[in-house]
């Protein structure tokens, strides 16, 4: 039934489009209608291919890193009063700062390759998954904890068998978030400066007037963060599963 009201969407999505080509009249280099916009796809599939590859492999390592440093601040935020008191007050204030307006400087400092795309994905997705992580690990039943620590368990015990277990639904609620964000990071650094992903085709594709090719390049775009999405979403099912179940 799912999969039924997905493909609903996608046609009342595509019929929209079309009607609104058809009453507005806009020429083709203005807003493209679908079956253009499928032509070109067609037509360019090896390029649109082969920057999706790109784009998705800054998402999938950014993906990885973030969430990977996101659980050990989230993990020592935890485990040490002191640092939450020091730490948390300064991540919280980082989020004031635009994390797109540092993309030059991540540019500039780690080059036009893929190495700044990840980087920006990774300080884009790290927030999320730290503050829900944290949350899950600060919420866990206090009842356990203190039953743990009266017979003698260590505070890394308590936080292994009862603490982490416990927030993994938690963790998985940053971890779909970030999956919605990795992308944009991503393409925002490609943006800024790079010479290959589908961030860079689409600014190719707008400079020499071809927009079908850019809206091409961002439906494929969508599409990847949709399969991000339902992918990390199953994940994410799995560990509130095991925190059920264990």
């Amino acid at each position: 039934m799912r999969r039924l009201d997905i493909l609903w969407a996608l046609l009342l999505g595509l019929a929209l489009w079309q009607a609104i080509v058809v009453i507005t009249g806009a020429p083709h280099f203005i807003l493209p209608s679908p079956w253009r916009v499928a032509q070109a796809a067609w037509n360019s599939r090896v390029i649109l291919a082969e920057n999706a590859w790109i784009t998705a492999l800054e998402v999938f390592l950014g993906l990885i890193l973030g969430t990977l440093l996101g659980a050990l601040t989230a993990i020592q935020l935890a485990m040490s009063k002191t640092a939450e008191r020091l730490m948390l007050p300064i991540l919280v204030f980082t989020q004031a700062v635009p994390v797109f307006a540092l993309a030059p400087v991540l540019t500039l400092w780690f080059g036009y390759g893929i190495g700044s795309k990840i980087v920006m994905a990774v300080l884009i997705i790290y927030f999320p998954v730290t503050s829900a992580f944290h949350d899950g690990l600060t919420r866990s039943s206090q009842g356990y904890q203190e039953l743990a620590q009266t017979m003698g368990a260590s505070k890394w015990r308590v936080m292994r068998y009862i603490q982490i277990p416990n927030a993994l639904p938690a963790l998985g609620t940053g971890l779909k978030l970030a999956a919605v964000y990795a992308p944009i990071g991503a393409v925002i650094g490609e943006w800024v400066g790079a010479s290959k992903g589908l961030g860079y085709l689409m600014l190719l594709a707008n400079g020499r007037a071809k927009i079908d090719l850019m809206f091409a390049s961002l439906i494929v775009l969508a599409c990847l963060t949709v399969v991000l999405h339902f992918a990390v979403g199953r994940l994410a099912k799995r560990l509130q599963n095991y925190a059920d179940g264990r």
